[in-house]
């Protein structure tokens, strides 16, 4: 049987560099290594913030209300439909449950073509960063309508899928979790150098939390614990790697903190290598991306107790989690591995040895084996009606 045509939707491909797009892009890099066709459809921008791999088509989109970065595609206009009706899919995979998903959804259901989806983002969780936690209900109520329709959903971590199933989603729950790149995140890349080209000395703790600067990933915590830790020890150090709209004001409220902006590849990993604590206290991850590069790195990762974060980190063997708000535990975590280097280099085996189950190959291979369970189901019914 021949391999399934796949078409992808997303509400962030290449205009935005996040975990969200850098696993699709790497996802569609290995599919078409492997020799299958992909067209990749999502939101246009003016200036793309990365190349992309795969065949994209922009569908035009706007900028998101009070978030000019994001860009939100309102339709599926005719022209982007008639590709897709050209490119005669056999699977649709959704990968954001936006307008343009939507419109997706509706085609697929209309063609009859299998759709299958994948959770990214804890949507609900970023409500209350905008007040809107009133609407709570009724996103999980079009959810739950949404992945009905889905033959397939593609799940990060065992806990997430657990919340989605007390959520009442009934689609067919897989765990598709997320991988990381061994031999680049290692212990290894450590460099003094480059170190001290940040301006940290041989024996300084360093600190680190690495992540898109918007002020729903906590970072109103993230100030407080820096703050509370140098108050607590003057001679921690802290470094913040990650570029968006809140790192201007962040850099003002942590005169002390050192701030790279962004980083990635060799860069970034030397800046995880080169740090000894990794702190993240953001409860929005459906994963947790920058953790696992973390544990990759030889950090022990002190986090919020979060959905992604549950599966990554177990408490006193390679980090600990404590409440997204609970800034006295963070603190108290990060200060006793500050002071306590035995526990620090105990947690650091713990956290490389757990990251190497998650090797990108076999997590993305498993993907292409889930889209031949549902291209070959689909392709025997169809022989049984003809």
């Amino acid at each position: 049987m021949r391999n399934p045509r796949i078409a992808l939707f997303t509400g962030n491909y290449n205009h935005i560099r996040d975990g969200v797009s850098n696993t699709l892009n790497r996802l569609v890099a290995h599919l078409e290594l492997k020799g299958y066709e992909v067209l990749v459809f999502g939101p246009w921008a003016p200036e793309p913030a990365m190349s992309h791999a795969g065949t994209f088509v922009p569908v035009y989109a706007i900028p998101a209300p009070g978030r000019p970065e994001y860009r939100i595609s309102l339709g599926f206009p005719a022209t982007e439909k008639q590709k897709l009706s050209d490119f005669n899919p056999d699977i649709i995979h959704i990968a954001t449950p936006d307008i343009l998903g939507f419109r997706a959804l509706r085609y697929a259901i209309r063609h009859r073509i299998p759709v299958v989806s994948s959770f990214h983002t804890h949507f609900s969780s970023y409500l209350k960063y905008y007040r809107l936690g009133f609407l709570e209900p009724l996103l999980w109520s079009y959810l739950k309508w949404f992945y009905k329709h889905c033959r397939q959903l593609y799940v990060p971590s065992p806990s997430m899928m657990e919340e989605l199933r007390e959520a009442g989603v009934e689609s067919d729950l897989i765990l598709w979790t997320r991988g990381v790149d061994t031999g680049l995140f290692h212990p290894g890349q450590r460099n003094h150098g480059w170190r001290e080209s940040r301006g940290f000395g041989t024996s300084d703790v360093v600190v680190l939390f690495v992540s898109r600067l918007v002020w729903e990933k906590n970072l109103h915590v993230v100030v407080d614990v820096i703050r509370r830790l140098k108050e607590e020890d003057p001679s921690i150090r802290t470094m913040v790697v990650g570029d968006g709209p809140a790192k201007e004001q962040m850099e003002t409220m942590l005169a002390d903190t050192v701030f790279t902006g962004y980083l990635e590849g060799k860069e970034l990993a030397a800046a995880y290598a080169g740090s000894d604590l990794f702190f993240f206290p953001s409860d929005t991850e459906s994963f947790g991306n920058v953790t696992l590069e973390a544990m990759s790195s030889g950090l022990p990762a002190v986090v919020a107790e979060a959905s992604g974060s549950r599966s990554l980190v177990e408490n006193g063997v390679n980090g600990y989690r404590t409440g997204a708000t609970d800034v006295d535990s963070f603190v108290s975590y990060l200060l006793e591995l500050a002071r306590d280097k035995q526990k620090r280099i105990d947690m650091c085996d713990a956290s490389r040895e757990k990251a190497m189950a998650y090797d990108w190959n076999r997590i993305l291979d498993k993907l292409i084996s889930c889209y031949h369970e549902v291209f070959e189901k689909d392709a025997t019914k169809y022989e049984k009606i003809t």
